[in-house]
């Protein structure tokens, strides 16, 4: 694979909710979800680096804000003026309204490590790992529909050891194949990973942190209502032979 620069059409952003681990699960949200999204890079330049920069601006003094879901929720940190429930409202809209108007591309793979551990006991895949297999494979055929190669991926650093792990497992995926993609489909592309940290404020990865709780949530109970839902379920990648979400087991 080569370095990809600017040339690229395309460019993705990954990112994860829950926890990986196998050893200790949380009955409670039991879930791994891996969120890419993918945008035109043209898009992201022209109107997503603005957008977000101009909504920053409207709640604080400086764009150096992360827009990150679950300090939303529990209205912590830079967001406790949620607290207040028409400033959270109007907050909530702005969201809302930047996600279902930037034009991008979404894949969201969700993992129910309960039910994958009863299945596969000891030969249980780790979960990071299998929702990029599943996430790689649906990118493959996206890119082969939009007649392009290349995909320069960014994803939010967790540490020396994890990045690595990942990155040994993206190098493997595309240099070996899965159990449905055969190795010499792989080898048509030409993909890319890279580490960036949060506090480098990368706007990509936080719409795919945006993207990726409201899959969770639908998973746990598709009943309750889950407005933010409705709005990412939009950008679901719809080609085929398979859509832009997965659910596994």
């Amino acid at each position: 694979m080569n370095n990809i620069g600017g040339e690229s059409k395309f460019i993705g952003f990954l990112d994860e909710c829950g926890d990986h681990s196998m050893e200790k699960i949380d009955r409670d949200f039991p879930l791994f979800i891996l969120a890419l999204v993918v945008f035109e890079r043209k898009v992201y330049a022209e109107q997503l680096i603005p957008k977000l920069g101009a909504l920053k601006l409207k709640y604080w003094i400086h764009e150096g804000v992360n827009l990150h879901s679950r300090e939303i929720r529990k209205q912590v940190g830079p967001f406790s003026f949620l607290h207040h429930p028409q400033k959270r409202e109007q907050f909530i809209t702005d969201i809302n309204s930047l996600v279902e108007t930037i034009p991008f591309t979404l894949f969201v793979t969700g993992i129910d490590k309960v039910k994958h551990q009863e299945k596969y006991g000891h030969q249980a895949k780790n979960p990071y790992e299998l929702a990029l297999e599943f996430t790689l494979e649906r990118v493959l055929y996206f890119l082969w529909g939009e007649n392009e190669m290349q995909l320069p991926i960014v994803a939010e650093a967790r540490g020396k050891q994890e990045d690595k792990s990942l990155e040994l497992a993206f190098l493997r995926i595309l240099s070996s194949g899965t159990r449905f993609v055969k190795v010499d489909d792989f080898k048509t592309l030409n993909c890319s990973i890279v580490f960036r940290s949060k506090r480098d404020n990368v706007g990509g990865i936080q719409m795919a942190d945006l993207c990726a709780y409201p899959r969770a949530r639908y998973i746990l109970d598709w009943r309750k209502p889950n407005p933010a839902f409705n709005i990412v379920r939009k950008h679901f990648y719809a080609g085929k032979p398979h859509g832009g979400f997965k659910t596994f087991p």
